[in-house]
């Protein structure tokens, strides 16, 4: 169920009958659900709530030994909550598929940063690609600076809802001893998209076009497989974080002012 802006899952089957009451501005915090089917979906409700107050970045923050530990607690936790609950089994079969889901995919996004974090104090390996002013620009260009560097695309929401952030950190810094590089990884056939959008959306920073997209052996040497992917290089060309933090995050503006005193 979605309404342009937030979205809520539902479990639908023959012979239900529901009726939801909710408040749009609220959303989540509002739903609640009646009728023939209301246990199953009152529960997609309330796992939602919790999901939104768990601590993950407490157990991403955590060794690897701890982290494998908190996984498997939130896993027993879920699965425990489901068996009590007595509902549909269907559904109760579904929300442990979703559960482990979820949990593979976290545990993805955890050994991707174990991987970027040994990356850091590294010498990054350089790029020369198009800009959007014209000619190309090689991260050599930019030594005697940091270099904080967006990996995007046009096609990615979540790359889209940083940019506003982006500009903001951008501004914040002008004039400051800092590059902010913004690297696509669109496709070829889509370059004019690219060089529209960038122009359209007036993008601050250094605009560029990776030569190969994911292919590109710049994006290849950081492991990228995901986007947006955040980089923060240092004036002689070395890594501070492969893996760095949005521009949505405050503790990104807190890192620079440490940086940039």
């Amino acid at each position: 169920m979605f309404d342009g802006v937030e979205y809520a899952q539902l479990f639908l089957r023959n012979g239900f009958d529901l009726k939801l009451k909710m408040d749009a501005k609220a959303f989540d915090e509002s739903i609640k659900f009646s009728g023939k089917g209301s246990a199953e979906n009152n529960y997609i409700a309330q796992a939602t709530l919790s999901e939104s107050t768990f601590k993950y970045e407490d157990l991403l923050a955590a060794d690897e030994v701890n982290f494998n530990k908190m996984i498997e607690a939130k896993k027993s936790e879920d699965f425990d909550k489901l068996d009590k609950a007595m509902l549909d089994p269907q559904f109760v079969t579904l929300q442990k598929k979703n559960v482990e889901m979820s949990l593979t995919g976290l545990k993805q996004y955890y050994n991707q940063k174990l991987v970027a974090n040994k990356m850091n104090n590294t010498p990054s390996l350089t790029f020369d690609y198009e800009n959007h002013k014209g000619g190309k620009t090689k991260l050599e260009d930019l030594l005697g600076k940091y270099v904080y560097i967006d990996v995007w695309a046009t096609w990615c929401g979540p790359c889209r809802q940083e940019i506003p952030f982006l500009k903001k950190v951008e501004e914040k810094y002008h004039g400051k001893n800092i590059e902010f590089v913004s690297i696509s990884v669109d496709v070829d056939k889509d370059h004019e998209k690219w060089k529209t959008f960038v122009t359209e959306k007036e993008l601050g920073g250094i605009q560029l076009f990776a030569d190969k997209n994911w292919n590109s052996e710049f994006m290849k040497s950081y492991g990228i497989n995901s986007i947006p992917r955040f980089i923060l290089i240092d004036p002689k060309g070395n890594i501070v974080k492969a893996d760095a933090e949005r521009p949505s995050s405050p503790k990104l503006q807190e890192e620079l002012d440490k940086l940039l005193k």
